[in-house]
């Protein structure tokens, strides 16, 4: 019985040998099919001036959604929203007239400034005229309100109906003191998007956020290119009433001016609104604004495709990416097309390339595959929110988020970064690809510029859905560290939402292809496993996440 039961042993351990070789070897075979010839291909299609810089609710959707539908048509797989491959986003568009002009006065001081070059302002309220008339100019800080900090840069001061200047980035960016909020590392409160939120929550009727290049993490051309022109939003039930009735930038020299007009120096105030003891400051100057707006109701589309899965079909696992960027100006002067190649005509090629991974398995992944190409990132990361608050699939049956927000264009790196490194447990599996590859994981190198609220994971992390942000490394094999972070330099500045980022066909696309491969390893393993990975503990996030695992259990009990 002995030599028997030994022998059955052996056996079994060499049937089960056998079996993980041959996952092995489709897993292997399946990375191969993910080549820079198609993904180049679809790069440059996306990226054409065909298809006019891909802005949503346009001709240039319509061409960048039947291209896609008809790629994951082409590849085998099903419609991911029912028998649709598409999810409808309602969407408000506002153009306001681009002869603003903004009157800034004091008791001794008066100044009108030049829109774009001195200001932007919009309004996000779904009604055509919204303004400021003589609003009380008050400078708040970093406009945080953040309890685990114990800072209140609103405490002692009543701002309902005045005008709120705010500080870009946060207190412990701005001291680079590691115990002050997250140190050198960007927080939420650290958003544009967080401080017109809570300028509205605290009753402001107007917020100016003071641009400088370094905390900010781009140059003010960003800015004054990507709130111009057209802009989107979703609706509230209020219409957004409860949106400032104006939002906006000031570049820093402009803010300096106007506060030397009321006998303030903004960098002392800077200074002081580093302290936890800040205080807000009444500049005694006064806001005068008025913006007409044509509005619109539009609808555009995110784009659903799934692989079922062939054991838990109801768990799945996103690759997402934005398919979107801003579309084409009328009227400007020159190249007027933001073809957005890199940002994020890669990734959306990433998610066919990967696709087409998963289709070429000779053993179909347990969990459902889904391939999410999300609509008006660029205008607030819009239709990723949209869909993380109107899922397709359940958030607590949802394993994991995979986004895909810029590929490597640079080539071969030794390292892959993690945006918000330390966040979940799926660096576990991320590491684990990477060792295969002989890389390593890094955390973000520049984390002040706040890119982990960025893009679309975010969305899918504030419903609790653990959410994966790769980088392209920074050791790169042949140029080291220092040439890369270069390269990503130059791209900011001079290619960063201009209509320079264009598909380039000397890219170096080896890079593009180690890390699609990775993230295809790390779907392909989360897919086949049984478990659902969480946030580590003191994520800010983990607790949403156990709330709405633990309601699965509770309904299946």
């Amino acid at each position: 019985m002995k030599f028997i039961k030994e022998g059955l042993i052996f056996i079994f351990s060499i049937i089960l040998f056998l079996c993980c070789d041959v996952v092995n070897h489709d897993l292997e075979q399946a990375k191969k099919t993910i080549v820079a010839e198609t993904f180049a291909a679809a790069v440059a299609t996306l990226s054409s001036d065909e298809f006019e810089g891909r802005l949503p609710s346009s001709p240039g959707e319509d061409k960048t959604i039947a291209f896609l539908k008809e790629k994951f048509s082409a590849l085998g797989l099903q419609p991911g929203n029912g028998n649709s491959f598409f999810q409808e986003v309602p969407l408000v568009g506002i153009t306001s007239s681009e002869d603003l002009k903004m009157k800034v006065s004091g008791a001794n001081f008066s100044k009108t400034l030049a829109f774009q070059k001195e200001f932007m302002a919009w309004t996000k309220r779904v009604i055509g005229v919204s303004s400021l008339n003589s609003s009380e100019i008050v400078f708040v800080g970093y406009g945080a309100i953040a309890p685990e900090y114990a800072w209140n840069d609103y405490q002692d001061v009543d701002v309902k109906g005045k005008t709120v200047v705010i500080l870009v980035n946060d207190p412990g960016y701005a001291t680079q003191d590691s115990t002050l909020f997250n140190g050198n590392a960007m927080t939420y409160y650290g958003r544009w998007t967080y401080k017109f939120e809570e300028a509205a929550r605290q009753g402001a009727a107007g917020a100016f956020i003071v641009h400088e290049n370094e905390a900010a993490g781009y140059p003010w051309e960003v800015v004054s290119g990507s709130w111009s022109g057209k802009q989107f939003d979703l609706v509230n039930a209020d219409n957004n009433m409860s949106r400032c009735a104006i939002e906006g930038w000031l570049s820093w020299e402009t803010a300096t001016q106007l506060f030397q007009g009321a006998g303030l120096d903004l960098a002392t105030l800077k200074e002081s609104a580093k302290s936890v003891d800040f205080k807000a400051v009444s500049s005694g100057l006064k806001s005068t604004v008025k913006v007409n707006n044509n509005v619109e109701q539009l609808r555009s589309q995110n784009v659903v495709a799934m692989i079922p899965g062939a054991v838990r079909p109801d768990e799945v696992v996103i690759y997402a990416a934005h398919w979107d960027h801003f579309g084409k100006v009328a009227g400007m002067a020159g190249d007027n097309i933001y073809n957005g190649a890199f940002d994020n005509a890669t990734g959306t090629a990433a998610l066919l390339e990967i696709a087409k991974a998963f289709m070429t398995l000779k053993t179909k992944p347990e969990r459902t595959i889904i391939f999410l190409a999300v609509t008006a990132e660029e205008q607030g990361l819009l239709g990723s929110r949209y869909y993380a608050t109107n899922p397709v699939f359940p958030s607590n049956k949802t394993v994991a988020a995979i986004n895909m927000d810029g590929m490597n264009v640079l080539g071969k790196m030794r390292d892959i970064t993690v945006v918000g490194y330390g966040n979940s447990e799926l660096e576990g599996y991320l590491e684990k690809a990477a060792r295969r590859q002989g890389r390593t994981l890094r955390p973000d190198p520049e984390p002040q510029k706040g890119y982990f609220y960025r893009s679309d994971h975010f969305n899918f992390a504030k419903v609790g859905i653990p959410a994966l942000y790769t980088d392209n490394g920074i050791e790169h094999v042949e140029h080291g560290a220092d040439w890369t972070l270069q390269q990503l330099a130059n791209y900011t500045a001079e290619n960063y939402h201009k209509p320079s980022d264009e598909y380039n066909p000397d890219w170096d696309l080896t890079g593009a292809i180690d890390d699609m491969r990775l993230l295809f390893e790390v779907g392909y393993n989360l897919a086949n496993a049984a478990v659902f990975p969480d946030w580590f503990e003191g994520n800010e996030f983990k607790a949403i996440r156990d709330a709405d695992r633990n309601s699965t259990s509770s309904a299946q009990k």
